[in-house]
């Protein structure tokens, strides 16, 4: 299920145990990410790429554009 949520729910989501996806490539991931990120840059998201993440769990997916 794919929902945009706001702040407090982001929060919620994380206190329950989310895990937080950022998709920015991998040099603005390490430039600067959110604490407790997971980078998964966008054009690598794959089966094999996200086989890490814990599919019991919500996974909240996030990318700054700058916009």
């Amino acid at each position: 299920m794919v929902a945009q949520i706001d702040l407090r729910r982001l929060h919620a989501l994380l206190d329950a145990g989310a895990q937080l996806v950022e998709v920015l490539p991998a040099a603005e991931y390490a430039d600067q990410h959110l604490p407790g990120a997971i980078n998964i840059p966008l054009k690598t998201v794959s089966p094999g790429t996200t086989a890490s993440l814990n599919r019991t769990l919500p996974v909240v997916v996030y990318c700054w554009d700058g916009l």
